[in-house]
């Protein structure tokens, strides 16, 4: 999003504050749809979808004049607000006039534009030696002076890297966010495993490093991330980050390091918890109960091959069941990501007791049995085709099937006592049909009911929002009642009746 600043000597905060009213905006989709005029209606949705697709706001202020200093300290502000935002991330840089001209140089090399620059080193601070006949520089570069590089906004610097900015909604440059407004600040660079870049040529004279054809190799997201962050980082005068220069003239030397630097499996939040205290009493607790089970932790552990596949679960499935189920939102049970990083303290707060886990597990199960080519069910084609996370519905039907039929709405029942009665009566196969059936009836209503102009059903995103949730209730509630004027329907909804003990009220997770 680009916005226009006045060419004169002085801006002031009013454009800067026309920005920040867009963001407030955006953060309220259906809000601004519903105000907005036809077009803007429809592009919207499209913008809706972007943001589910984990798609960034990136807002510039472009001016020929200089900023008064209340218009910089309204910079300042605005972007710490953006980076604490959980909920639309976004980022705002001014692009002066010395940007402009930055970028009408790099514009004239259209190609393959070549980056000189001098960096000021700060003494005792770094050193140069020669390995494999290559001349290299190890740093420690003030953050401060990082955003002064040329190239990071249009990503002429990261010519060579294997990819560009990734975006500013991930955990780890979340991380770097937070550390650079947080008192931790000077421990950037412990935290930090420093950025790489080569060059065709290098000098060192005294304390000025002349780099030409300088390319970032892998660093991209750093450094993206601590422009986003330019305000706060120019205040930071202790503040570091470990920088490695390498003079590669040769292509194919440079296109390998640039691989093998950014060859790397990637850390995820799951991977992070894996470890928690948290996590290990759940497992611990769940191969006390079930000595024939297994708990998988770990991303590419497997079970023993002793133990019973029918009691081995994974830490992802368990977190996914359980915001299914307790927190009662199937349409956040497909990010592991959001599970582990935003849901995580919600979700794994509490003591969790075996039983319901595994019967959450057994549920599961049985669903998976009918996700299948045979489709025994009947769903819906576009229900098959989001088998990563359209199952988890069915599983929040099971849990209303018994909440309804229980004059209990407002709470959810306990897994274990659910299946329980299920086995007990032997009507698990039952409760699950009941289940497809619903989550299938509520999609074909939805794919049924009139869309605003110019706009067509989308089962992709519907099944993402939280008014799928209300139409599985509906269908589950039209199940019942039809089965109930059926013969023998009054007899299910005695068999499907637990004590009121065994309800409780949903867990947070919005």
């Amino acid at each position: 999003v680009t916005y226009l600043g006045a060419g004169h000597h002085k801006v002031d905060a009013e454009p800067l504050r026309e920005v920040l009213s867009s963001w407030v905006q955006l953060k309220n989709i259906v809000r601004l749809q519903e105000t907005s005029n036809n077009k803007l209606k429809q592009r919207l949705s499209d913008i809706a979808t972007a943001f589910d697709d984990d798609y960034e706001v990136a807002f510039e202020l472009i001016t020929t004049g200089d900023l008064t200093e209340s218009a910089k300290n309204d910079v300042k502000t605005f972007q710490a607000q953006l980076a604490a935002d959980e909920d639309l991330p976004a980022t705002i840089h001014i692009v002066d006039k010395a940007e402009l001209i930055t970028r009408y140089d790099l514009s004239l090399e259209k190609e393959n534009p070549i980056i000189n620059y001098d960096l000021e080193l700060e003494k005792d601070k770094f050193m140069m030696m020669k390995l494999a006949e290559t001349q290299v520089v190890l740093a420690a570069i003030p953050l401060k002076h990082c955003i002064k590089f040329p190239g990071i906004k249009d990503g002429t610097l990261f010519q060579k890297n294997v990819r560009q900015s990734l975006g500013l909604n991930n955990r780890v440059n979340k991380a770097m966010k937070a550390t650079i407004y947080s008192d931790k600040h000077k421990d950037f660079f412990f935290y930090h495993n420093g950025i790489t870049a080569i060059c065709n040529k290098m000098s060192l004279e005294n304390t000025r490093l002349r780099l030409h054809g300088l390319n970032v190799v892998n660093g991209c997201q750093s450094l993206n991330t601590i422009l986003s962050c330019s305000e706060k980082v120019k205040e930071l005068d202790a503040s570091y980050i470990m920088f490695r220069f390498y003079e590669i003239p040769q292509r194919e030397r440079a296109d390998k390091i640039s691989i093998t630097t950014n060859f790397q499996t990637a850390v995820k939040p799951r991977d992070l918890r894996s470890n928690d205290k948290k996590v290990l009493n759940l497992k611990r607790a769940f191969e006390q109960k079930y000595p024939m089970g297994y708990f998988i932790t770990k991303r590419g552990e497997e079970a023993p091959a002793s133990k019973d596949r029918r009691y081995v679960i994974d830490l992802a499935d368990a977190g996914k069941y359980m915001i299914t189920w307790h927190s009662q939102r199937p349409n956040n049970a497909y990010s592991e990501t959001k599970l582990f990083d935003k849901f995580f303290e919600q979700i794994f707060k509490r003591e969790y007791e075996p039983e319901d886990l595994q019967a959450l597990n057994s549920w599961m199960k049985e669903i998976s049995c009918g996700w299948v080519a045979q489709n025994p069910w009947g769903l819906n084609e576009s229900l098959l085709a989001m088998k990563a996370y359209a199952p988890f519905h069915q599983l929040f039907a099971i849990s209303q099937i018994y909440s309804i039929s229980n004059n209990q709405t407002d709470r959810v029942p306990k897994p274990s006592a659910t299946y329980q009665n299920a086995q007990t009566y032997g009507i698990v196969d039952r409760i699950v049909t009941i289940a497809a059936t619903s989550l299938n009836f509520a999609l074909e209503t939805a794919a049924n009911e009139p869309q605003p102009s110019n706009r067509v059903f989308s089962p992709q995103n519907w099944i993402k929002t939280k008014s799928c949730l209300s139409g599985i209730s509906a269908a589950v509630r039209m199940q019942l009642m039809m089965l109930t004027n059926m013969q023998g329907g009054n007899e299910l909804k005695q068999l499907l009746a637990l004590p009121a003990q065994n309800f409780s009220y949903r867990w947070e997770a919005d």
